[in-house]
């Protein structure tokens, strides 16, 4: 089989990711040769390639049951096994949430699954997965197929428990539980999954080159780990919502959508697929193709409307026969499926989107450190061509000339050395109000404001109380936040009126500073803050065991909440600790050079052969700094250059406007 156009995609996105940690590891020298990297940018460094190394392109597919989510899956990405890789059977399959990957530090295949009973553990599943002990895990022997798909049919497993226990694991709800709506009673045994979570490394070709899926559970198990709507799918490049094309959106396909997509992925700027699967029940042999694909197109535009999103963004297609078409080879029955549509889009729009923001992110971590040194290197190529031009100047003039430029440059040097004094006392001020700043930021204050919760929700006697706790403990964040938000403007504000007053004073090179804002980390909030608020209105929170409401409150809601600001103060720690040294390093280059001057004109005064010397001197320095702008400038075109055959946001948008003009 041919190689796709998704695979073809992220090969190239594979290599030009490549070239960036190339690219970044010469910057990194460079930085060293010419001894101008601080612990702060080395660091950012390291983490950036760390971060570009391990980078992923995650896409994740949410549906309620028997939608077709693993059979869709088995069609985009492993039809060339020939068969179904992973389970894809009539009835519930995936019953707990599974990442599929590559794992490049495991040499073999393998499969580790989380025992369900570690819901009644504290520890996050993401917490989890850094303790291996924790989790049974499975070789997988890729050569054969047959043992690999008995191998994941361990990813649908499924136990019978006492009542008792499944209310312990938190997996009973009378509301939702239909023998207890057809008996008026409850069971004695409740099926539950035999698994929490499922972690499948294999050495499939897309897998890696990054790629990460994400297959999850029905509404039910949706609403059983938080963890997925609250870390795993905001995390995800894209995400799939299916649909089955017979029935179109039901109630609980709508309710999926509304408690665990749309409010996740709300922003514009993220793929949002909706996939109208098995359109293979519409086709009629008693009806023409022309009827089908009507019948068809009325149900997209139908579910486009009832969901609220644009039809462009709603794919209907066939998965089973997309699987068929390509395991046979068919190409009739592909192209009819309409699966190569969808798998266009993830190409064209979704893989491109992700690389822009792996761009965006670099240009704005690495970018402005080159930036910073392209800026000095210029001042420095600006500063030695004024010195060479007055040094010429000077031949053949009488040494009154010479002592007037070094008095002049004495005052300049007097005058200079006076305003570094006044940038120490700034330095000072900026420290006082990073300190209120960082104090807002504080983790210390986070957790005396998560032991008060606490110990208000476990002494609570009702419902209520475990309420009025979770509203308290939002409100006390988000006025957290709200400071942070006011310090940080007042010391973008000093920082800002420190830079001008160089650039202005002393003719030093006009640099914006890097600036800090907790928006995204406030909106990240807001988003906790109503997630908290379904939680804590949910009929189901009211009818669940108190100590089990409030662990679930505390491992996702107040957890997250925890690792946002710890998020939060280490940003805002780096960007002190950097946000300055642009300046510093133009102060310091500023008064070295000015230093470098007076011994020149000394030098000159005393013997005129010093004036030739100096001048081939500062030749060879001017020289050498044109290549190393050259070089830098070489470095900065990489970061900045787009993945070959995308544009960037504001390209495309500008070919946009053309197209429509």
């Amino acid at each position: 089989m041919k190689q796709d156009r998704l695979d073809q995609r992220l090969a190239s996105y594979t290599a030009w990711r490549e070239k960036l940690v190339q690219t970044i590891q010469n910057f990194q020298g460079w930085l060293e040769d010419n001894e101008l990297a601080s612990a702060e940018q080395e660091l950012r460094i390291f983490e950036t390639i760390e971060a570009l190394r391990k980078d992923r392109l995650t896409i994740a597919f949410v549906a309620e049951f028997s939608r077709g989510k693993t059979e869709l899956i088995n069609a985009l990405f492993f039809a060339n096994y020939g068969q179904r890789l992973l389970p894809s059977e009539a009835g519930r399959t995936t019953m707990c949430p599974t990442e599929l990957f590559h794992d490049p530090d495991y040499a073999e295949a393998y499969i580790r699954l989380l025992p369900i009973e570690t819901r009644l553990r504290d520890e996050s599943i993401a917490e989890l997965k850094h303790d291996p002990i924790r989790w049974t895990q499975i070789q997988l022997n890729v050569n054969d197929p047959k043992q690999v798909s008995q191998a994941l049919h361990e990813v649908i497993k499924t136990r019978q428990v006492p009542l008792a226990k499944a209310r312990e694991l938190g997996l009973y709800d009378e509301s939702s539980d239909p023998y207890f709506r057809a008996h008026g009673k409850q069971p004695e045994q409740v099926e539950v999954p035999h698994w929490r979570h499922a972690m499948i490394s294999f050495p499939h070709e897309l897998l890696k080159k990054g790629l990460v899926v994400l297959d999850t559970p029905g509404l039910n198990a949706m609403g059983n780990e938080p963890e997925l709507t609250l870390n795993m799918l905001p995390s995800a490049q894209a995400v799939m919502f299916l649909l089955a094309a017979d029935t179109g959106v039901t109630h609980s396909d709508m309710e999926m959508w509304e408690h665990h997509v749309r409010t996740v992925r709300d922003q514009p700027d993220q793929n949002l697929i909706v996939v109208m699967n098995k359109i293979d029940t519409l086709w009629d042999e008693l009806k023409d193709s022309s009827s089908i694909n009507a019948s068809i197109e009325a149900q997209r535009l139908s579910s486009a409307e009832q969901l609220q999103v644009d039809p462009v963004r709603v794919f209907p297609i066939s998965a089973q026969k997309g699987l068929l078409g390509k395991v046979r080879d068919n190409a009739q029955l592909l192209k009819k499926s309409r699966l190569p549509e969808l798998e266009k889009f993830l190409a064209e729009t979704v893989l491109p989107g992700k690389q822009e923001i792996v761009r965006n992110n670099l240009v704005s971590q690495i970018g402005g450190l080159v930036d910073d040194n392209l800026t000095l290197l210029e001042n420095r190529k600006n500063k030695t061509t004024g010195q060479l031009t007055e040094l010429r100047s000077l031949r053949g003039k009488n040494a009154d000339v010479i002592m007037h430029l070094m008095t002049k440059s004495r005052e300049e040097q007097a005058t200079y050395l006076r305003n570094v004094e006044s940038f120490q006392n700034s330095r000072r001020l900026l420290q006082n109000q990073a300190r209120n700043m960082l104090e807002s930021l504080s983790m210390d204050t986070l957790d005396r404001l998560i032991s008060k919760t606490r110990d208000s929700m476990t002494n609570s006697w009702t419902t209520a109380g475990l309420k009025r706790g979770m509203e308290t403990f939002f409100d006390g964040a988000r006025d957290s936040m709200e400071q942070v938000s006011s310090h940080a403007e007042q010391t973008r504000m000093l920082i800002r009126a420190t830079y001008k007053k160089f650039h202005e004073e002393h003719g030093l090179p006009q640099i914006t500073p890097k600036q800090y804002s907790v928006a995204r980390f406030s909106t990240e909030l807001e988003r906790l803050y109503q997630e908290a608020e379904t939680f804590r209105r949910s009929p189901v929170t009211t009818m669940t065991e108190q100590s089990y409401v409030t662990k679930r409150f505390f491992i996702s809601l107040v957890s997250h909440t925890r690792s946002l600001f710890f998020k939060a103060n280490q940003d805002a720690n780096t960007w002190l600790k950097e946000v300055m040294n642009p300046l510093v390093r133009q102060i310091k280059e500023h008064k070295a050079t000015m230093e470098k001057r007076l011994e020149t004109l000394r030098r000159i005064s005393e013997s005129r052969d010093t004036l030739e010397v100096r001048i081939k001197e500062l030749g060879a320095n001017l020289r050498e700094t044109r290549k190393q702008i050259d070089t830098l400038q070489q470095m900065n075109h990489t970061i900045n250059t787009p993945l070959p055959g995308t544009t960037s946001g504001a390209d495309a948008r500008m070919e946009k406007a053309e197209a429509i003009v």
